[in-house]
């Protein structure tokens, strides 16, 4: 009888569970998407209480898939900046504002500057609509009825558990992620909780991420078969946990994850804030946080080119070519804000742009633009983590655009540094899963995780085309820069 461990995923396209040995190999997986509402321009929600069923559904099934082995421990990752309006009896009064939610924008383009310096050199988040403080805070000035009726404030974590549980709390790294706690106390800021009209007891009890849940409801056991003596583990935030899944958890290892949008974060000793205010910094641990930069512009900005082309082939054939157009695309550059953008402008209504066009471009050399415009935006929040925890020492991808050999090389050729690409794409399921290990004592440590790592190849990155890149990038940082006074 193998022994396993769960990671119960929830994220924003789907909530899965990936049963993995103690190696870190993909053992069964079961998952549930989940649909995003749009009911008005730049409001972005989904039903807290269908994901809630999906969890029970995909849990249910993993439960069964793995019925024959060991199961020892589920730790949870879940998505940041997720906020739902509940009353005192668990039920949701609103549906969920998720992360790319915007409603809050014309709030945010009118803070006082100084206020924002303040919030973020308290909390390290970045003030943005994605921030669940922006979100009640918009609520506040609206009036919003399900704000007003709230007895209490929550993320999708928290809403789950409360349902299952009856307990009220919440890790470090996804109170860090509100906006509303203190990355120094590691408590709710009640200056900046007095700034949401929320109360301290409206918000959970902020936990380790080794916290283990005891308590579930015995019809919840009963509907979803689980297994005697098995417990759930809070765990942490996505980001964290692809992170410690990648085994990206020392000085110098950084970890870069690119799907429909993207992240490149690095864990550090301590809690510290870029004094431009162009990366996060929250917690994971007590001693430690995670610091980065998510962009909203990963492989959408792709795909947005391959439907304004009108193109019905696949993304490999799509891609095919662009391997052959020059590094730079023969002097084409793309500025990939066209979904708005978080690091490192931080603002929803950046916009995107290509520099450079002429009568000679073709299809590959607009795909090799876009492919490059991902990697120097990615590289341009890299160096503003580096202000923080000095140059990269090895870098772990993951995520849908870490399927295209021509992406990784041009990632590895303008970062100059190998490119480790893991065996598996769960990365963040596979951190809970650890998380969950380090809770009951099965290992000795989260460090202990780089030993258990499946890598699926190394690439090594061309100097001479990193020279050149250098050279490159330099001319993208100015046009990013020049068309910022357009936004």
């Amino acid at each position: 009888m193998r022994e396993l461990v769960i990671g119960l995923d929830l994220g924003t396209t789907s909530v899965k569970a990936v049963a993995f040995d103690l190696k870190g190999n993909v053992m069964e997986e079961a998952e549930q998407l989940i649909e995003t509402i749009y009911p008005e321009d730049s409001y972005v929600e989904q039903n807290p209480d269908i994901i809630e069923k999906h969890t029970r559904e995909v849990l249910t099934d993993i439960f069964k898939k793995t019925k024959n082995e060991k199961v020892l421990s589920i730790g949870i990752s879940c998505a940041m900046h997720s906020l739902i309006c509940v009353d005192g009896n668990g039920e949701a009064l609103s549906n969920m504002l998720i992360w790319s939610d915007g409603r809050s924008s014309e709030l945010v383009e009118n803070m006082d500057e100084d206020l924002k310096r303040s919030i973020y050199s308290k909390t390290g988040t970045p003030i943005h609509p994605m921030s669940p403080l922006l979100k009640l805070m918009w609520m506040k000035e609206k009036n919003y009825e399900a704000y007003q009726k709230a007895d209490y404030f929550m993320s999708m974590k928290e809403y789950f558990i409360y349902k299952w549980y009856g307990k009220r709390v919440i890790d470090y790294s996804m109170a860090s992620a509100t906006g509303l706690m203190n990355i120094k106390s590691l408590n709710w800021d009640e200056e900046v909780l007095h700034l949401a009209g929320v109360k301290n007891e409206q918000l959970s009890e902020i936990v380790a991420p080794t916290f283990i849940m005891d308590g579930l409801k015995p019809e919840l056991a009963a509907e979803m078969k689980w297994p005697t003596g098995v417990n759930l583990v809070i765990g942490a935030a996505d980001g964290q946990l692809a992170n410690l899944g990648n085994g990206a958890i020392k000085p110098g290892e950084v970890a870069v994850s690119v799907g429909t949008s993207g992240a490149i974060r690095q864990l550090i000793e301590g809690q510290h804030v870029n004094e431009n205010g162009e990366t996060f910094s929250y917690a994971f641990t007590e001693n430690t946080s995670i610091i980065g930069g998510p962009t909203n512009n990963g492989g959408i900005a792709l795909q947005w080119l391959k439907d304004i082309m009108e193109f019905t082939g696949t993304h490999e054939e799509f891609l095919s070519g662009a391997e052959h157009a020059s590094i730079g695309s023969a002097g084409l550059l793309f500025v990939p804000y066209v979904n708005g953008e978080r690091a490192p402008v931080w603002n929803q209504k950046a916009r995107g742009n290509f520099y450079g066009l002429n009568i000679t471009h073709r299809r590959p050399h607009l795909v090799r633009a876009v492919l490059e415009g991902i990697v120097f935006n990615l590289y341009q929040i890299g160096q503003s983590l580096e202000a923080i925890a000095g140059k990269p020492t090895t870098i772990s991808v993951n995520g849908g655009l870490s399927k295209s050999p021509l992406w990784v090389q041009i990632m590895a050729d303008v970062f100059g540094k190998e490119i480790q690409l893991a065996d598996t794409h769960h990365g963040a399921a596979w951190g809970a899963g650890w998380t969950a290990l380090v809770a009951i004592n099965k290992v000795a440590s989260f460090e202990q995780i780089k030993e258990n790592i499946p890598i699926d190849q190394v690439i090594q990155p061309n100097m001479e085309n990193h020279e050149e890149y250098q050279k490159i990038f330099a001319r993208y940082q100015q046009i990013a820069k020049d068309i910022e006074k357009y936004f």
